[in-house]
């Protein structure tokens, strides 16, 4: 077994803090901290998942508010241990072009579109994390068929989970966190039949 590069080694004995992500030159693009752990995306992206992200990053840009900003692969810092990548997301924030993080205070929505690499994550992890950092609004994009379904949820305050506000399939029309409409089958091409 080979021994670990030294840019792999936690800096402390706790692991890695938020702030140590932005010195990890080293390190594959979308590393993820979570629990304080480095988190690695270690299966490439499917041409699918690339365009529901780029295809709902402007879809959603199109229709956010002046003074809204819709972010791919960015990251949010929820506490000193954790610092996930939503695949996008949505800030009430000043442009900074260099800026490498969000504080969640400044997030309204988190969209996280499943992967099978990702899928435990997005599903558990994460939503459990968003949640408790206080972010109002979380999508989880599922494939049926080669096309997106929607499951939104809401913040729950009095619990700090989330609580789910429909699954949408075909259309998507929600008012917040703002007035936005979505046809979820033109967010990929259509697919050429064979029969």
């Amino acid at each position: 077994m080979s021994a670990l590069p030294e840019w792999m080694r936690p800096p402390r004995e706790e692991g890695w803090f938020a702030e140590d992500l932005d010195g990890l030159t080293e390190a594959p693009r979308h590393t993820e901290l979570l629990h304080g752990a480095l988190v690695f995306r270690l299966i490439p992206r499917t041409v699918l998942h690339s365009r529901i992200v780029t295809a709902l990053t402007a879809a959603l840009a199109d229709q956010a508010p002046v003074g809204t900003l819709v972010e791919r692969e960015m990251t949010i810092r929820l506490d000193a241990r954790n610092r996930p990548e939503p695949d996008l997301l949505v800030a009430t924030a000043d442009f900074d072009p260099d800026r490498t993080w969000f504080e969640p205070a400044t997030v309204s929505l988190v969209v996280e579109v499943v992967s099978p690499e990702s899928a435990h994550r997005d599903r558990t992890v994460k939503v459990r994390k968003y949640a408790e950092a206080g972010i109002a609004h979380y999508w989880l994009v599922e494939e049926e068929g080669g096309v997106p379904v929607v499951h939104v949820y809401e913040l729950d305050a009095a619990t700090s989970s989330y609580a789910p506000a429909g699954i949408f399939r075909g259309k998507l029309e929600r008012p917040v966190p703002f007035p936005v409409t979505l046809d979820l089958g033109g967010l990929v091409p259509a697919r050429k039949r064979t029969d």
